[in-house]
């Protein structure tokens, strides 16, 4: 008894198998294929127990149709947890992520593959290839960003190495090799990197890390400091001030702008931006930023369409940045 038990719970879950893996809105199997496919995973089965089989799986929240033609009765699984076009999303996704390892993003994929039939997963795969991205060498990416996680919800410190590429390719620990100590308060991706947000009680700032040049992450027993400083903090306008995540002294500056620009203005931005009418052709816009090279650089991305007009100290620099670019490229 215990055996034909067994049995028929194995049935039932081969039967299932074999639905989610063969069939879907395009593709299904008759009766016969599935009592074939049970019998070469071990299981016998007949026509009347499949069916009831069938219908229990039906109860169990699975979306069975059942069509017939050219005789036969055939079996598919109409709709599933994630629709095609939400798995090619993520696979996109993963791919594109280049805080994700070439060998963990193929990983993820194979895993979301098998969230789809047989047939929808070549699909997926053909999206492994759209693109062939620059990606993270640091394997121990996905434990760094679990051990930030646990860090952050069990409220305690952390302590890390950081380093940066030399012009060999070498690994060099920034900090002269001596240990971070900082209060993770939040992980953000930006600019297809991912950052961890968190104080740092030496400096008494907010700062921020790539995670992927994180190394010998440990979580400390000391609870977390600045949350004074967490407990207003909004971490997309503080993204939106950073270019590429590069610090500086945080300015409000203002920019004369081409009507065109208003939409990356607003991307950049969002929508709160005050743009104020300076003539027919042009506008005018105060932003917060961080005051660095790269915002410089976004600046000069803008061509002639955006010029900063204030503060003078901004102008000023920005006046530098580009005789310096023109000295740089000046023929001799």
């Amino acid at each position: 008894m215990a055996e034909t038990e067994n049995s028929t719970r194995l049935r039932v879950l081969y039967l299932m198998k074999i639905l989610l893996e063969k069939t879907d809105e395009q593709h299904s199997v008759t009766m016969q294929e599935i009592i074939g496919e049970l019998h070469r995973c071990g299981v016998s089965a007949e026509r009347k127990a499949v069916y009831l089989d069938i219908e229990s799986l039906r109860s169990f929240g699975i979306d069975i149709i059942c069509e017939k033609w050219d005789r036969n009765f055939h079996y598919s699984v109409a709709s599933r947890d994630f629709e095609l076009a939400e798995l090619k999303l993520l696979v996109d996704s993963v791919q594109s992520a280049r805080f994700i390892t070439r060998k963990k993003s193929d990983e993820l994929i194979s895993k979301i593959e098998h969230l789809a039939s047989k047939h929808e997963a070549k699909s997926l795969q053909r999206q492994v290839y759209v693109a062939d991205r620059v990606k993270s060498m640091n394997e121990s990416i996905y434990y760094n960003i679990d051990a930030l996680h646990t860090a952050i919800s069990s409220n305690c410190q952390i302590s890390f190495n950081y380093f940066s590429w030399n012009i060999n390719k070498e690994q060099e620990l920034r900090h002269n090799g001596r240990l971070y100590r900082v209060s993770p308060w939040a992980c953000v991706s930006d600019d297809e990197n991912y950052y961890l947000v968190g104080y740092d009680s030496e400096d008494a700032k907010i700062k921020h890390f790539r995670t992927d040049k994180m190394l010998n992450i440990s979580i400390l027993d000391e609870a977390r400091e600045g949350r004074e400083m967490f407990e207003n903090f909004n971490l997309a306008v503080y993204t939106a001030k950073r270019f590429g995540m590069f610090d500086g002294k945080e300015e409000t500056v203002k920019l004369l702008c081409e009507n065109y620009l208003s939409n990356v203005i607003v991307d950049r931005f969002g929508k709160d931006v005050m743009m104020i009418k300076a003539d027919e052709e042009h506008f005018t816009v105060n932003v917060r930023v961080a005051v660095s090279g790269q915002f410089f650089g976004w600046i000069f991305s803008l061509g002639r369409g955006a010029k900063i007009i204030g503060p003078d100290t901004v102008v000023e620099r920005m006046r530098e940045e580009a005789e310096a670019l023109i000295a740089r490229y000046r023929l001799i």
